[in-house]
C-alpha cells in the first residue's frame, strides 16, 4: 500500500474527500457534457416516453455498474491496497501455470492496453466538449472551438514535466465546485419540469427495452459514456483509499450526476430543440460564460487524471517486464507517485491532437470512446471471477458468482453494443490497443527468450565462483558488482572480465533485481543475500511494481546490515552485460519481422545505469552479441 493510502486509519478526512474528487472523478464528472446529448441524438424522435426510458436506463446503469460492481465490489479486489487492470492481473495469476497463467496476463494486458486508448480519447472528447460551449454562447465562435481545444491540449501535454503537486491543490476545490453547479443547474430544471422523476422507476427502462430491443442495444452504446472513468475508481485506490472513494461517490458525485442527467432530461422534456446542447443550455444565459471557464477547467483536471495514469501503467508495465526500460522523471521529492514519462508525454500529445483535427467535434469522438471504456470493464470482470470468489466460502462464495455472472453479462452486452461503432471511430482504440499489445507481448516472450538462452548456456555460478577460490586470478582491491539477469548461473559480464582483463576484485557481489507481485516491497523484505565462497556473495533484490529500483541505495542497506561486506561506493564497480540482438535473415518473414520489432526496442530501451540509479563513472559495460 502506498505511504499516502496507508495513512487512511478509520473515517477518510475532508481533505482527502475533496483529493478524490479532484483526480478520481474527473472523468465520469465531466461525462454530462456530452452523454445526454449523444444517446438522444441518435433518436428519430425524442418523445415524452423516449426521454424517460432512456433517463431511466441510464440512472439504473450508474447504480449497477457504478455503485454496485466498482465501489461496493471489485474495490474489495485490491493488491495490497493497490488497484487496476495490472494489480489485479497479478493477483489473478498467482498460484497458476502455463496455459491458464498466460490467459490472465492477456486479459490484463488487452486491459492496460484498452486503458491507453481511453487515456488518448478522453482530453479529447473531454476538452472539445467544454470547448463547444462558446458555440452555445454566440455561433461566430463556432469556428474557434477546433484551434481553443487543441491550444489547451498543447498546454495541458506541455506543463507536464513540471509536475502536478501545484495543480493538484485547485483540483479537489474545483471539482466540489463543479459537482456543486452540477447539482445546482440539474435540480433547477427538475423543479421546473418535476415529471422527469417519473424516470427513476425502473419500469420505464424496462417498457423501453421491451419496445424497442434493437434500438436499446445500439442506444448502449452511447449511454455506456455516462460509466466512462468507472475504471479511474479501482486504478486510484491506493492513492486515496477505499473508504474516500465510496464516501466522495455516495455523498457528493452520484447525487451531482443524478440532479444533473435528470435535469437536463426535465429541459428537453419541456424544450426538445435543446438537444442541440442540453448541459449548456441549462444554465441561464447570463451564467454561460462562467459555466464554460468552469467546464474547461474541469475538463483538465479530467484529462490530467488519465495523462498521470498512463504514466503509472506504464511505469508498472516496465517493471513487471512487458515494456522496455524509459526514462522515468519524478516530479516531487515527497510523493513518489508523481512521475513524468516524456516519451510517452509526447506520443500521447501527438495523438490527442490528431484526434481533435480529424474528428472536430465531441460527437464525432462518442463513437470512439465507449468501445475502450466497455472492453476495460469486460476485462476487469473477467479477471475478478478468478479473485474474488476465491477470497469467501459457502453462501457468500455462490452470491460473488452470480453477481460476477450478472456484470459479465451486462459487460458483454455493452462491448458487443459499442463494436457496432468501430467503423464510426471505434477502429481508433482497437487499433491503439491492438499495437500496444503487439509491443508488450513481443518484448516480454522476447526478453524470456534471452533468458533462457542464457541460462542455458551459463555455468552453475557457485561451483564457478568456489573454483576460483582455488585457482584464483590475479585480485585487485575493491568489489565488483555483476548486474546479472538470472538468478545461480555465471553472468556473461564475468566471464568477458575474466577473458579479456584476467583480473578479479577483492569481493564479488551478483546482484539480480527481480519485480514483484505487489504494488511496494517494504525495506525489511527487500533483498535476499547468500555467501557463496570465501570472497562472493549473491544478493536477490525485490521491488514492487510501483517502485522504481535504486542500487546504490540497496547496496547501503546491504552494508549497514552486513558489516563483512565492503561496499564503500568510491570502492564499488558495476560490471553490466549490454547484448546487441542480431536478427538472422534466413528466417521466415513470420517470424523474423517480430524478432525485428523486439531488436528495435532492445536498442531504444533506456541505459541500466540510468533505470537502476547507478553512477555512470562507476560503470563497466561488457558488450555482447546474441542472435535471435
Amino acid at each position: 500500500m502506498s505511504a499516502s493510502a496507508g495513512t487512511q486509519a478509520g473515517r477518510p478526512g475532508a481533505a482527502l474527500l475533496i483529493g478524490a474528487l479532484g483526480v478520481v472523478y474527473g472523468d465520469i464528472g465531466t461525462s454530462p457534457l456530452y452523454t445526454i446529448r449523444a444517446a438522444l441524438s441518435g433518436l428519430p424522435a425524442a418523445r415524452h416516453e423516449h426521454i424517460l426510458g432512456v433517463l431511466s436506463l441510464l440512472f439504473w446503469m450508474l447504480m449497477f455498474v457504478v455503485s454496485l460492481k466498482y465501489v461496493t465490489m471489485i474495490l474489495r479486489a485490491d493488491n495490497r491496497g493497490e488497484g487496476g487492470t495490472l494489480a489485479l492481473m497479478e493477483l489473478a495469476v498467482r498460484g497458476l501455470e502455463g496455459r491458464r497463467r498466460w490467459t490472465m496476463v492477456v486479459l490484463g494486458l488487452i486491459g492496460a492496453c484498452l486503458f491507453y486508448g481511453d487515456s488518448i480519447i478522453t482530453p479529447a472528447i473531454s476538452v472539445i466538449s467544454a470547448v463547444e460551449g462558446i458555440g452555445v454562447v454566440s455561433h461566430t465562435l463556432d469556428d474557434w472551438v477546433v484551434p481553443v481545444a487543441m491550444a489547451l491540449i498543447v498546454g495541458l501535454f506541455a506543463i507536464q514535466s513540471h509536475g502536478t503537486g501545484a495543480m493538484g491543490k485547485l483540483f479537489g476545490p474545483i471539482m466540489l465546485l463543479w459537482f456543486l453547479v452540477l447539482g445546482v443547474l440539474g435540480g433547477w430544471r427538475i423543479v421546473q419540469t418535476p415529471q422527469i422523476l417519473h424516470a427513476l422507476n425502473p419500469w420505464w427502462a424496462v417498457s423501453f427495452v421491451a419496445d424497442a430491443p434493437w434500438t436499446t442495444f445500439i442506444l448502449l452504446g452511447a449511454l455506456v459514456l455516462a460509466l466512462t472513468g468507472a475504471e479511474t475508481l479501482y486504478a486510484d485506490m491506493g492513492h486515496f483509499g477505499r473508504s474516500a472513494i465510496r464516501r466522495a461517490w455516495f455523498g457528493m458525485v452520484l447525487p451531482s450526476l443524478v440532479l444533473c442527467y435528470f435535469g437536463q432530461g426535465a429541459l428537453l422534456l419541456a424544450d426538445p430543440a435543446a438537444i442541440k446542447n442540453p448541459f449548456f443550455l441549462l444554465a441561464p444565459e447570463w451564467a454561460l460564460w462562467p459555466l464554460v471557464l468552469l467546464a474547461t477547467a474541469a475538463t483538465v483536471i479530467a484529462s490530467q487524471a488519465v495523462i498521470s495514469g498512463s504514466f503509472s501503467v506504464t511505469r508498472q508495465a516496465i517493471q513487471l517486464g512487458f515494456w522496455p526500460r524509459m526514462n522515468i522523471m519524478h516530479t516531487s521529492a515527497r510523493e513518489e507517485g508523481q512521475i513524468y514519462l516524456p516519451r510517452v508525454n509526447i506520443a500521447m500529445c501527438l495523438a490527442v491532437l490528431a484526434l481533435i483535427a480529424v474528428a472536430g467535434s465531441s460527437q464525432a469522438l462518442a463513437g470512439a470512446y465507449g468501445f475502450a471504456v466497455t472492453g476495460t470493464m469486460l476485462m476487469t470482470s473477467l479477471l475478478a471471477f478468478r479473485v474474488l470468489p476465491g477470497r469467501s466460502r459457502g453462501m457468500r462464495r455462490t452470491l460473488w458468482l452470480v453477481l460476477l455472472v450478472l456484470f459479465l453479462a451486462f459487460d458483454v452486452l455493452l462491448f458487443t453494443s459499442n463494436t457496432l461503432k468501430i467503423g464510426d471511430g471505434g477502429w481508433v482504440p482497437l487499433v491503439v490497443a491492438t499495437c500496444l499489445f503487439t509491443l508488450m507481448v513481443t518484448w516480454k516472450q522476447g526478453r524470456q527468450r534471452i533468458h533462457d538462452t542464457l541460462a542455458g548456456d551459463q555455468p552453475p555460478l557457485r561451483e564457478f565462483m568456489q573454483g576460483i577460490e582455488q585457482y584464483p586470478p590475479t585480485r585487485v582491491a575493491g568489489t565488483a558488482v555483476f548486474m546479472s539477469m538470472i538468478v545461480d548461473t555465471v553472468p556473461p559480464a564475468l566471464l568477458h572480465n575474466l577473458k579479456h582483463n584476467k583480473v578479479l576484485h577483492e569481493q564479488v557481489v551478483f546482484l539480480t533485481v527481480h519485480s514483484a507481485g505487489v504494488p511496494y516491497v517494504s525495506f525489511s523484505e527487500r533483498y535476499r543475500l547468500e555467501r557463496l565462497s570465501r570472497s562472493s556473495w549473491q544478493v536477490v533484490a525485490r521491488w514492487g511494481f510501483k517502485q522504481e529500483p535504486n542500487v546504490p541505495q540497496l547496496l547501503e542497506q546491504i552494508a549497514h546490515e552486513n558489516p563483512e561486506l565492503d561496499l564503500e561506493p568510491m570502492q564499488t564497480s558495476y560490471y553490466l552485460s549490454r547484448q546487441t540482438i542480431i536478427v538472422v535473415r534466413k528466417l521466415p518473414l513470420h517470424l523474423r519481422w517480430r524478432r525485428s520489432l523486439f531488436a528495435f526496442m532492445a536498442r531504444n530501451a533506456s541505459r541500466s545505469t540510468r533505470f537502476f540509479k547507478i553512477p555512470p563513472n562507476r560503470v563497466v559495460e561488457m558488450g555482447m552479441q546474441m542472435e535471435l
